[in-house]
């Protein structure tokens, strides 16, 4: 009996349902009595009013004036080093879809608060009422020279690939789309550690991809590029496998350029169907689809091979339950939530990754920067298991760990304008993000951030 049976069999369903619901109730009381979770503070010392002189005018005419004559000098006199803008249209917002730019923003204020908690990085969130790529990369690009790097969110595909890939080229500042490349680090990370539990070689395995959106496009493909085997993987959209033969997405192949691709480079055996078919035999089961539960359907998963992986990493609510798997026999599963194991969130990703590109100046992040952070992300797991693949949040030094492993591989790719050493880059991380995290339970203790009301 694997593990996670072990785990659930004795617990009782509807508690674990109450549990899955508490957040959301939670959330809207809470986000009220604190109307938003970020706020800008001072960093430079304010000793009385004289030094206004100094922060505004007329002294700050002379760092104006030093960073006309030479423009990289913005890094040193101004935040814009460890500032980044959280950038979405509101058009796929978690599993709500196109809920708009004001229903974006908690999220986004969520996003930043993870980047100074868990990064120590400060980041603004800007939700654009527009949905038209076009205008959308020109705001960007109008935006580059208040920020060090950008992080896009929540944007539906297939402009999302064109907006990254645009930006990315015409961008003086790493762009970064955390749906895309956060969430393929991190399923990479915690794939990598699956697979040394149940014994099996990524080259050697058949993964099934449930959902085609931007998340498991990218997903697809980091995994390949460490070394699964496209012909032995299969790909499912909402309209089912993908071949050559899928005429809706020929007719549309310019507009949906990835998605074609893939129907040309999976699926060697030629299967048709849908989700069923495609989990016939598989090793993995990778599903960031349509949130649950009843997308995956235990008497499918049944169908996989013995010691079978699956991720269902849906939002707000994943694909299948866990008590669900371990009934279909899943040795390894994993969820997007904190509140069963085996978390795979782009939250062990984004704070670690962005510290390390901003320390070392970075002029754009690479599959390969990511692939160096799954492999510090998976290392830092320590003592592997079942129910425990990756890091949690509350293990914070895996963020330093991977700030070194991005900032060295781009100082290695040539793609660093700072040179820094792994302990220089350690040493700061971890200096920067201690100092948010004990900053935030000083105000807590203080009470400049109040405590929450009881239910």
């Amino acid at each position: 009996m694997s593990a996670l049976t072990t785990s659930t069999a004795a617990v009782d369903v509807e508690a674990l349902l109450a549990r899955a619901k508490k957040p959301a109730a939670d959330a809207m009381r809470l986000h009220r009595f604190y109307r938003g979770k970020t706020e800008v503070v001072l960093k430079c010392a304010v000793r009385d009013f004289n030094d206004f002189a100094i922060w505004y005018t007329p002294g700050v005419a002379a760092p104006c004036k030093a960073i006309q004559a030479d423009p990289e000098l913005v890094y040193e006199h101004t935040n814009k080093w460890n500032t980044i803008a959280v950038i979405s249209d509101g058009t796929r917002v978690l599993g709500l879809g196109d809920i708009g730019p004001k229903a974006a923003m908690p999220v986004m204020e969520g996003k930043a608060l993870l980047f100074k908690y868990l990064g120590g990085v400060d980041a603004v969130p800007i939700c654009l009422d527009t949905k038209d790529p076009d205008r959308f990369i020109e705001t960007v690009l109008l935006l580059q020279p208040s920020f060090g790097g950008v992080n896009l969110e929540d944007i539906s595909q297939p402009k999302c690939f064109r907006i990254l890939d645009t930006l990315r080229e015409k961008a003086e500042i790493p762009i970064w789309h955390d749906d895309q490349q956060g969430t393929a680090c991190v399923t990479l990370a915690g794939l990598i550690n699956a697979l040394k539990v149940v014994g099996k070689r990524i080259d050697e395995v058949k993964i099934a991809f449930i959902g085609a959106g931007a998340s498991n496009v990218a997903c697809m493909r980091l995994i390949f590029r460490y070394g699964a085997d496209p012909a032995k993987a299969i790909a499912v959209d909402s309209q089912g496998i993908l071949h050559p033969g899928r005429t809706d997405i020929a007719r549309r192949k310019a507009e949906f350029v990835d998605k074609w691709r893939l129907c040309q480079v999976t699926n060697a055996e030629g299967r048709v169907g849908g989700i069923p078919e495609a989990l016939v035999g598989a090793d993995v089961c990778i599903a960031l689809s349509t949130p649950g539960p009843g997308t995956l359907r235990p008497e499918w998963v049944e169908q996989m091979a013995e010691d079978a992986i699956v991720f269902a990493c849906a939002n707000p609510v994943p694909e299948m339950w866990p008590w669900e798997a371990a009934e279909a026999g899943v040795r390894v599963f994993a969820t997007g939530r904190s509140d069963f194991p085996n978390q795979v969130n782009n939250s062990l990703g984004f704070p670690g990754i962005f510290r390390g590109v901003l320390d070392v100046r970075a002029s754009t992040i690479t599959d390969d920067m990511c692939i160096a952070a799954a492999e510090a992300l998976a290392e830092a797991a320590g003592e592997i298991s079942e129910e425990h693949i990756l890091p949690t949040m509350d293990d914070w030094e895996v963020f330093p760990k991977e700030a070194v492993a991005v900032g060295m591989k781009a100082q290695e790719q040539g793609l660093a304008r700072l040179t820094r050493t792994a302990d220089e880059i350690y040493r700061h991380a971890t200096d920067i993000i201690g100092r948010s995290r004990d900053l935030t339970r000083w105000m807590m203790e203080k009470g400049f951030i109040p405590p929450a009301p009881e239910n």
